[in-house]
């Protein structure tokens, strides 16, 4: 029976092991083949990055063996000078995804603008000259600029250029697209019919895409919680072992920390690389709305108040002036883990101020392909200028959107330059879509584009992407419960461990083992509490810095946001370990 069961599971391990070994021999591949596509040289990349990481690798070996340290201090050592060896070893890699995922992010905006400007009177390489034009597009930009080089310098055809530039882009969705645009140009189908034809599949597509990234970061997630909750196991082992060894427990948590904060750098730059691109926010430096100045004047308060807040705790510290020395009192008796937190908590004003922006940001967008749609199907009914039309548009009723088309209307009415009326009128709604969006129906409508498929085909899109953001949203509210749960499950494990050493210290001390034979077992003398203690507090605001930075990410929201979680996290944090050292104390000493 045994080997029949043998028998039965060999062939399907075999498969397994085949799979993860094919895996493995694309992931090198893949590697290999990125540093072909490094804008450096491979000889120059050697002697700038690769050797100097290898060296400090073999450093680090040589120090985790030589040098008279602990264990837990030998460990982190290693683990860092493998980092940076592996680091070095990879970052073609990552730098080749980050040119992928630049160009896979926009690419539906990109196709879409293509297809606005394809619908107009304009000569079709005339079409991507204009899209070049386009800095926001960045590499995708870039890449269009390149297939006009191959045109206007090298007099290549447009459908010769496109497939050269096919082969050579790292994205395989990019790349497919330049291919059939490619091959339909050369069998003489026109540009336009060919992009409207290639809605429905590229949306397809850029779904796909979007939800992978959500997936993804789905599992970077999970993965990230467990290495964190293993971090936290090493630091609670730091914090007590010192206690039964005697070695150094300063020297031995700060090993541990600095590999802490580091497993936290790395998940933050892969997160930040996994995100999907889809700013909520239209933001730009020549014209400030109402609501960036708020959001402005809250964090230069905030900012300021909390300087005054570190100012005097600094005069505390020192113990100067009679302020400084009524403060230095208060310390005495306030938790080193509040000490941090009350300085960073006026952070959380400008956060509050900027969400509740933007939730009128994510209402305006709701309501802007409704708007779009009628204002194009009104234009081509009516023949009628963009200003007739939005005399009797703006009665109906567009819910957030209804104030800034009235304003738009205003200034048309004025006879304020089109393209100033719909620059001001994007700015006012601070959405990056509804600028994208409008700016495209411009040019399409100036060009000559028929106004009602321009506004059906902008509607259209934009309806996919908020469905889209929908998905992010939820994902974005996960990441924020991990996180949340992580700082105070973690605070609770730093401190309860450094409660029951201090407690063991002090149970020593008051009976005096050392004289005793069980004194051997126990080393009071190794920890410096309030030290330990702080730098415990320095982990919960590294983890809440580099967390609210991670949420800001995922969210693709205002960059203020991530004020808000910081405060949240600290408190989270901060109050965690508060609690956990009264109800520790009081239980062990009942």
């Amino acid at each position: 029976m045994s080997e029949t069961n043998d028998s039965a599971q060999g062939p399907e391990s075999n498969v397994g092991i085949g799979a993860q070994r094919e895996q493995l021999r694309n992931f090198v591949s893949s590697v290999l083949d990125s540093y072909e596509r490094m804008p450096m040289e491979n000889r120059k990349y050697a002697i700038v990055v690769l050797f100097p990481t290898l060296f400090l690798f073999v450093l680090s070996v040589v120090g985790a063996i030589a040098l008279p340290l602990p264990v837990l201090v030998r460990i982190p050592i290693f683990l860092l000078g493998l980092l940076m060896l592996l680091a070095g070893l990879l970052y073609p890699r990552l730098l080749v995804e980050q040119q992928r995922r630049g160009l896979e992010n926009q690419l539906h905006l990109v196709i879409t603008h293509l297809t606005v400007l394809s619908t107009t009177n304009i000569d079709r390489v005339a079409v991507f000259r204009q899209l070049g034009r386009e800095e926001e597009y960045g590499e995708l930009a870039v890449e269009i600029r390149r297939i006009t080089e191959l045109v206007d310098t090298w007099n290549q055809s447009l459908d010769d250029a496109l497939r050269r530039r096919a082969r050579l882009v790292p994205s395989k969705e990019l790349g497919d697209f330049l291919d059939r645009l490619a091959y339909s140009l050369n069998a003489g189908q026109s540009l336009d019919d060919f992009l409207l034809g290639e809605q429905e599949t590229m949306i397809d597509k850029y779904v796909t895409v979007y939800e992978g990234a959500l997936g993804n970061l789905e599992v970077m997630k999970d993965l990230y919680l467990s290495m964190i909750l293993s971090m936290t196991f090493a630091i609670i082992n730091a914090i007590v072992l010192p206690i039964l060894t005697g070695t150094d427990a300063t020297m031995t948590i700060a090993a541990v920390i600095v590999l802490f904060i580091f497993v936290q750098l790395g998940f933050y730059f892969v997160i930040r690389t996994m995100s999907p691109y889809d700013p909520l926010w239209y933001q730009q430096d020549d014209y400030r709305t109402k609501k960036d100045r708020q959001i402005d004047i809250a964090l230069y308060g905030a900012v300021a108040l909390s300087m005054t807040f570190i100012g005097v705790l600094g005069l505390g510290t020192m113990g100067w002036t009679p302020i400084g020395q009524s403060v230095q009192q208060v310390m005495l008796d306030t938790p080193i883990p509040l000490l941090i937190a009350i300085p960073v908590t006026p952070l959380a004003v400008p956060g509050l101020v900027a969400r509740h922006h933007e939730n009128g940001v994510k209402e305006r967008d709701e309501e802007y392909p409704g708007f779009i749609r009628a204002l194009g199907a009104s234009e081509s009914a009516k023949q009628a200028t963009t200003r007739a039309v939005l005399e009797t548009l703006r009665e109906k009723d567009f819910g957030a959107l209804s104030r800034e088309i009235d304003r738009l209307y205003v200034r048309l009415n004025m006879r304020v330059a089109p393209d100033r009326s719909w620059y001001f009128f994007s700015a006012e709604t601070s959405s990056y879509l509804i600028q994208k969006f409008s700016e495209m129906y411009l040019v399409g409508r100036q060009m000559g584009g028929t106004p009602k498929q321009l506004g059906e085909l902008i509607s259209s899109n934009m309806n996919e992407v908020i469905k889209l953001r929908r998905q992010r949203q939820q994902a974005t509210v996960t990441l924020i419960g991990v996180l949340y749960g992580i700082t105070a499950s973690s605070a609770f494990a730093f401190f309860i461990g450094l409660e029951v050493v201090e407690i063991l210290a002090t149970f020593s001390t008051n009976l005096n083992l050392e004289q005793l034979e069980f004194g051997k077992l126990i080393y009071a003398g190794v920890y410096d509490i309030p030290l330990i203690e702080y730098l415990l507090t320095l982990i919960i605001l590294f983890n809440g810095v580099l967390s609210s930075l991670m949420i800001r990410m995922v969210d693709g929201g205002h960059k203020t946001n991530a004020y808000l979680h910081f405060v949240v996290l600290v408190w989270i944090g901060c109050g965690s370990a508060v609690l956990t050292s009264s109800l520790a104390g009081g239980l062990i000493s009942v």
